[in-house]
């Protein structure tokens, strides 16, 4: 049978026997709930947990509403103006509404950014700005020594709002929720000392419980209030599906559960012996840092010893300046886990990743990069789907078959059995 995958803006094919085709894993379309207008309204008069917005908030307070960064799809300029409606209805005055956009660690936006992300209507009426990871407040620590290091204009306010898109994380389990805050809008010291808990085994995507990542977010609440939070669930054409308002944790827990009624896939114990994924195309597999994702997703679905075929086309190299000189300067993939746990940088926590999943099985790589380039990530470059799969397979050994994912940075698997 003939295989498609996107790769970068074109395609690669492959034929693959029927014998060895174990199947497709895809995400599910999952129906939406409405036109996205009304789904924000929904949610508005019916949260999760708290009562409604407008019952709330006090006239005369200070608000500091929280979303995403232009490196999110968060759909900030659909959210936001029902969420300011429910403030108007309040008796909120303008001029005391701040909308911070969180930058996490990255760059801050031009005007033109601003305007585009909140939308023309609320760029002019509101105050937009953007967190300073410099200008933070120290507000506690976690029970996992993260300092909590929160930007002023959040900390300082009277009352806390959180926008933001729940979708699987490869380490906090889920974004969504007050990682708005926490790293959305915290300093570069809270934010390594939450992301170096990654390499905790419990610190993977689609998992709440147990999560050291996750608590660690969470825990926030015991020390700066998260007072209402609006989050929804997009689907693979980042449009609206759900949405989900109110309480910090129950109404982020509900977006979370349809979130895996939509995208998760079960796989059958104890796992794949192959799997062939595809980051899914332009933008997606447009460097390695961001092409990491579908290699962690597919991770999820192979069995002890089994093996990856991972087609990311990586145009534009690593993609990330800490994450090459991490890769530089490791003998062994086992020196990138050792040095997170260690000394933990943000962009080399990526590299630590893929190490990780190194440690189960084996990955062969199809991509533009260099054969010396692919060499740095420890993983094992071949020039073509076929020749991939056939080593892939020899690995694996006798009777192995192949999974096929090819949105797989949109898909998560579940063992099951």
């Amino acid at each position: 049978m003939l295989i498609t995958l996107k790769f970068g803006r074109g395609k690669l094919e492959t034929e693959l026997d029927d014998d060895l085709f174990a199947g497709y894993l895809l995400p599910g379309t999952g129906a939406s709930d409405g036109e996205p207008a009304d789904i924000l309204d929904a949610a508005l008069e019916n949260p999760v947990g708290a009562p409604r917005l407008r019952e709330l908030v006090k006239k005369g307070r200070r608000i500091a509403i929280v979303t995403s960064d232009v490196t999110r799809p968060c759909p900030s300029a659909l959210m936001l103006p029902p969420l300011l409606r429910e403030l108007e209805a309040a008796g909120v005055r303008d001029s005391d509404v701040t909308i911070v956009l969180a930058l996490g660690i990255h760059r801050g936006h031009s005007d033109q950014e601003k305007e585009t992300l909140v939308g023309p209507g609320v760029y002019k009426r509101y105050r937009v700005v953007d967190h300073e990871p410099e200008r933070c407040r120290c507000l506690g620590r976690t029970s996992r020594g993260t300092d909590l290091d929160v930007f002023f204009e959040v900390a300082d306010a009277d009352f806390r709002i959180v926008l933001g898109n729940v979708e699987y994380h490869y380490f906090a389990g889920y974004s969504g929720g007050a990682k708005a805050i926490l790293p959305g809008v915290s300093s570069r010291r809270a934010i390594r000392n939450n992301h170096s808990l990654m390499v905790d085994p419990g610190a993977r995507a689609g998992v709440l419980e147990g999560n050291p990542v996750r608590s660690d977010i969470d825990e926030l609440a015991d020390h700066l209030s998260v007072d209402f939070i609006l989050n929804v669930v997009l689907g693979e054409d980042k449009k609206i599906r759900a949405a989900y308002a109110g309480h910090h944790l129950l109404a982020h827990r509900a977006a979370c559960r349809r979130l895996d009624e939509m995208f998760q896939v079960p796989v059958k114990a104890p796992g794949a012996d192959v799997v062939l994924v595809s980051a899914g195309g332009f933008p997606k597999d447009i460097n390695v840092y961001q092409a990491q994702k579908a290699l962690d997703n597919a991770a999820k679905a192979v069995r002890d010893g089994g093996a990856v075929v991972w087609a990311a086309e990586c145009a534009e190299g690593f993609g990330e300046d800490v994450f090459e000189r991490w890769l530089d300067e490791a003998k062994t993939a086992e020196d990138l886990v050792a040095r997170a746990r260690a000394d933990f940088e943000l962009g080399g926590h990526k590299a630590a990743a893929i190490a990780l999943v190194l440690r189960r099985l084996k990955v062969f790589l199809v991509s533009s990069l260099p054969d010396s380039a692919a060499g740095k990530l420890f993983v094992t470059p071949e020039p073509d789907l076929d020749r991939a799969l056939k080593a892939a397979l020899a690995h694996a050994g006798p009777g192995s078959k192949v999974l096929v994912a090819p949105y797989g940075g949109s898909t998560l698997p579940r063992i099951e059995g």
